[in-house]
């Protein structure tokens, strides 16, 4: 399947230590000629960390796509009333988000991309980044991947030695992912 023409939302959490992957494969995504939309968390749109600043990510992420993002719930908000994606996103997804989806909390820019989003029955795609997918985090993890709609980029232990609980998504499956996604299918093998 062509991404060409699609309209891809990306929302983006503050999983800081992945932006340089984000933005390599949201580069990617852009020049297969979808039309990307990123729509950025509380917390990515205004933390700077040792990572970068984090209006240079929201600038970098304009530049990249050609288009503002969605900083407010209220930006992110018509996504649903106005179908506005053909597929969306969340890239990188952290725990505190993932625990919040799988229970239906509604409070950053992100999350409301997220159930504006699937109130139209359309693909959501999970881009994992969590110190604890492997502890507290498994459980919502679980509902996730029962849930209708919801699919993940393949992901593993990222650092099992010093890091055991931790897991990020195999990012360089980005656009695989959300073809498999679109024709309503997990991209596999799921866990690696």
């Amino acid at each position: 399947m062509s991404l060409s023409g699609k309209h891809v939302g990306v929302a983006i959490t503050g999983s800081f230590c992945t932006f340089h992957k984000l933005f390599e494969e949201l580069q990617k995504l852009t020049d297969t000629g979808a039309i990307v939309q990123t729509i950025f968390s509380d917390a990515a749109k205004s933390i700077d960390s040792r990572f970068g600043n984090a209006k240079d990510f929201v600038k970098k992420a304009e530049e990249i796509t050609g288009n503002p993002p969605m900083l407010t719930i209220s930006e992110a908000e018509p996504i649903g009333p106005g179908s506005l994606f053909d597929i969306l996103v969340l890239f990188p997804c952290t725990g505190n988000t993932i625990a919040k989806l799988a229970n239906g909390i509604t409070d950053t820019p992100a999350l409301m991309a997220a159930k504006a989003h699937l109130r139209n029955n359309k693909p959501l795609l999970i881009s994992i980044s969590t110190n604890d997918a492997l502890g507290m985090n498994m459980k919502n993890i679980g509902l996730l991947l029962n849930a209708k709609n919801i699919y993940f980029i393949p992901f593993g232990q990222d650092n099992p030695k010093t890091k055991p609980n931790s897991m990020i998504a195999h990012t360089e499956l980005l656009i695989p992912s959300l073809e498999a996604a679109l024709e309503g299918k997990q991209y596999q093998p799921i866990i690696y």
